[in-house]
């Protein structure tokens, strides 16, 4: 299966290839020690899922000690499975090879699932030094499969044959042509000094990617502000509650805790009334792998940016960009950029206007101060209250966390009949707060979600789905087994969780990504789900966005925390109004990012690179507004340098949002609204049950009947169209 092959070390980086194919055949008498060693059915994290569904992974059964043993033992059966696979004395075909290659690894995925959770969810001191030790064995596995000289030449002779191609169906002809063109890129047909080059650049970067990770996870853990009862002016109870509880969790009872994640930090500096205090979690937040001690992340990155350069001249690239992009949507940097540099002056010149509003505010309140970055959330959340007469923390008390949740449900019965049975208490989890419901659709089981909504200690930040199980038909019908993870502030025991408007955005959007999971309709498991180009696989999530802000899911689930009653029209309206407001800090922090991410990965030779002077003089060059930061600094940018899946790719959201924009005006044109089954339908048909089977840009074609433009993406942010259309030609969009 493709993600043994090209995952190398779970979620750390795209490995390229190692040795030459006699080394490796060479090697393989030390792989045979290992016969005497336990099997890979031995262990519940390579062993094949048991129990109801298909199969579960065993959370309940694994053991900290069996990673190393367990990943030894799936990395021998996967090269043996290799081996069999190159060296068949059987004429290459499309069975014996490609699908074959399809069945194979199917240990390591399963102990790469296990790997990724305890990564990203349970990442303690123990485990970090388990990780440690696994990235080089990952690592080489990788190298030694693409460079594989004998399996390559299998892939390429189908490749290649035009007969055997065309006797293939266009399914079968993508999924031969990802394999080639993947192994390709990734030096497979270079000579055997390069490969080896590369091999010894990949094991050294997957160890870089790992101490990047474990080094961000010491700051997130380690600075936590703890505050005393006199200094939380202006915090609401809600807030107030969960910082309690946070504190008491790190043995501080008595205290408040903000802790060095987004969503605390970013409650905290939209209500505290303490500046300095909003000064001191703003520095905390984003010096993260800043501090200039043991955990500092910048000489990190300088040699990340080396090896990457390096890596990018053997494989025959001008750029790293170059070849990160030659698979995705975008093709090409040039493209990416041009699309975001459309975007940069609108956002910034209404960062511009936003600011002048707050500095008014504090102006009119005698508060002397010129705006600073600790300060734009706190006014900006004034301005909103002013000119909208929308109060943040007022919309909160009717955004409960178990209620959306419902309301997700709900949505995907309402569009695609899908049901969600539960929680079942019959699968094991890996922690007590993870939930589980069975999903059907039209009466027959579907799959399974799993949800882990709460921020604690190990934890990575941020939001992110995860697939336990990919569908595919390859040997039947396999049910996929996807999960959402957040990282909610957990109230106190017997309390509803209360989350901000963004959060909710938030979990819809992540729940799109599951939906992606769950309605794949493939055979192929390396074509299935969200296996999608990176700047297309942000769509399906983000359109699902929108339908949070529908009545239909507002009236229903959004009732306030104590009186039950659903959300007031007038307030419902005052959200409607506002849904621009603040999208030049929105767009700006995350479009700067992008930029820096990009521009970092365009440079010709990147060997000499200071993190911190490249950040300082790019976003000067870009005219970065001074009053707020990137989203990501770089020595925390953990999509670009605690692997390589969003490295030059980070512009993917973006790109993504064009798609998802004009996706929604589809909906909300429909003569029957957002809910409207004809659209949902050729939505299910052309994007979200179609995995990578057919070009992305072939199934929106056939979703939307046009390609798409980036007009629908400013309308909705409220930005002015830089290529607007006469009135009668153009659609507005609901947002209008």
């Amino acid at each position: 299966m493709r993600k043994s092959l090209f995952l190398g070390a779970a979620l750390v980086a795209l490995a390229a290839c190692g040795g030459a194919n006699e080394e490796m055949n060479a090697e393989t008498s030390a792989e045979a020690e290992m016969t005497e060693a336990p099997s890979t059915a031995d262990f519940a994290l390579t062993a094949p899922f048991e129990g109801p569904y298909g199969g579960v992974p065993a959370f309940d059964k694994v053991e900290l000690a069996d990673f190393e043993p367990a990943l030894k033992a799936a990395i021998a059966e996967g090269l043996a499975e290799i081996d069999a696979i190159a060296n068949s004395d059987e004429p290459p075909t499309f069975e014996n090879t490609i699908v074959a290659m399809e069945r194979q690894g199917q240990a390591l995925d399963r102990f790469y699932t296990y790997y990724g959770i305890w990564s990203s969810n349970l990442s303690s001191p123990e485990f970090q030094e388990i990780e440690t030790k696994l990235v080089p064995l990952t690592s080489d596995y990788s190298a030694k499969v693409i460079g594989n000289t004998a399996l390559f030449e299998r892939i390429a002779a189908i490749y290649n044959d035009e007969d055997a191609m065309a006797a293939l169906d266009p399914v079968q002809q993508r999924l031969v042509w990802d394999y080639y063109t993947d192994f390709a890129r990734s030096g497979a047909a270079l000579d055997e000094e390069t490969k080896e080059k590369i091999a010894d650049i990949n094991e050294r970067l997957n160890e870089l990617y790992t101490k990047f990770s474990q080094n961000l996870l010491h700051d997130e853990g380690s600075y936590v502000t703890f505050l005393d009862e006199d200094q939380l002016g202006g915090l609401p109870e809600d807030l107030v509650e969960a910082m309690a509880a946070a504190a008491e969790a790190k043995g501080q009872p008595g205290k408040y805790a903000v802790t060095n994640t987004r969503s605390s930090m970013d409650p905290f500096l939209t209500y505290s009334t303490e500046r300095d205090l909003r000064e001191t979690v703003w520095r905390n937040y984003y010096s993260r792998g800043d501090n200039n001690d043991a955990y500092d992340n910048k000489a990190i990155i300088s040699e990340i940016m080396k090896l990457r350069g390096e890596r990018t001249k053997l494989q025959g690239y001008g750029t790293f960009a170059d070849r990160a992009l030659e698979k995705q949507v975008a093709r090409t940097p040039e493209a990416a950029m041009e699309l975001m540099m459309s975007v940069w002056p609108a956002a910034k010149a209404r960062v511009a206007e936003e600011v002048a509003d707050m500095q008014a505010v504090a102006d009119r309140e005698g508060a002397d101060i010129t705006i600073e970055p600790w300060d734009y959330r706190f006014y900006a959340e004034k301005v909103r209250k002013e000119k909208y007469d929308l109060d943040a923390g007022e919309v909160k008390q009717y955004l409960q966390l178990d209620n959306l949740r419902e309301g997700m449900f709900w949505m995907a019965n309402e569009l695609y009949g899908l049901e969600f049975r539960g929680p079942i208490d019959n699968v094991p989890v890996f922690h007590p707060d993870v939930k589980v419901w069975e999903v059907y659709k039209d009466g027959k089981l579907k799959g399974l979600w799993y949800f882990d909504p709460y921020a604690r200690d190990g934890k990575r930040s941020g939001a992110w789905m995860n697939a336990y199980r990919t569908q595919n038909k390859l040997d039947g019908e396999t049910l996929p087994i996807v999960s959402n993870n957040s990282n909610f502030v957990k109230a106190p025991e017997g309390e509803a969780t209360l989350i901000s408007w963004d959060d909710a955005e938030t979990l819809f959007h992540e729940f799109g990504h599951a939906l992606h999971g769950l309605l794949s309709d493939v055979v192929y498991p390396s074509l299935a789900g969200t296996a999608v180009p990176r700047d297309y696989v942000e769509f399906p999530s983000q359109v699902h966005e929108n339908w949070l802000a529908t009545p239909e899911i507002l009236q229903t689930y959004a009732v306030h925390v104590d009186t039950g009653e659903p959300i007031p029209e007038e307030l419902v309206q005052k959200i409607e109004n506002a849904a621009t407001f603040n999208q030049g800090f929105a767009t700006t922090e995350y479009l700067a990012s992008a930029l820096v991410d990009m521009k970092l990965h365009t440079l010709e030779d990147p060997s000499n690179i200071d993190a911190a002077e490249f950040e300082r003089t790019t976003l000067e060059e870009l005219g970065m507004p001074s009053e707020l930061p990137m989203r990501h600094r770089m020595p925390h940018f953990a999509h670009i340098f605690s692997g390589e899946g969003y490295a030059a790719g980070y512009y993917a959201y973006l790109w993504a949002d064009t798609f998802a924009a004009d996706a929604w005006e589809a909906f909300a044109e429909a003569d029957g609204g957002a809910y409207d089954p004809d659209v949902a339908q050729a939505f299910v048909d052309h994007v979200l049950s179609v995995g990578n089977t057919i070009p992305p840009t072939e199934g929106y074609r056939a979703f939307r009947g046009k390609d798409v433009t980036v007009s629908a993406l400013m309308r909705q942010r409220g930005f002015p169209d830089p290529n607007p259309v006469p009135e009668a030609a153009g659609s507005q969009g609901a947002r209008d």
